[in-house]
């Protein structure tokens, strides 16, 4: 069969290029921004330190008191 689309293996190759390409630009970008002062906290982070520190206030007020 004669096709214009390459073999699998070929295929696979590119899009893994590509992929690697984007991941490769996107942490670039990163890297500039928080070079630039830009970096912000990702909410997760906030959200377990909020977390941390009501369970804290919380187990020192129910275990001394």
């Amino acid at each position: 069969m004669n096709t214009s689309e390459p073999a699998d293996g070929e295929r696979g190759d590119t899009e893994r290029l590509t992929w690697i390409e984007r991941r490769r630009a996107k942490i670039r970008d990163e890297i500039a921004r928080n070079r630039r002062g830009e970096y912000t906290v990702p909410t997760w982070v906030l959200a377990a330190a909020l977390v941390a520190i009501v369970g804290g206030w919380l187990a020192l007020i129910f275990l001394v008191g």
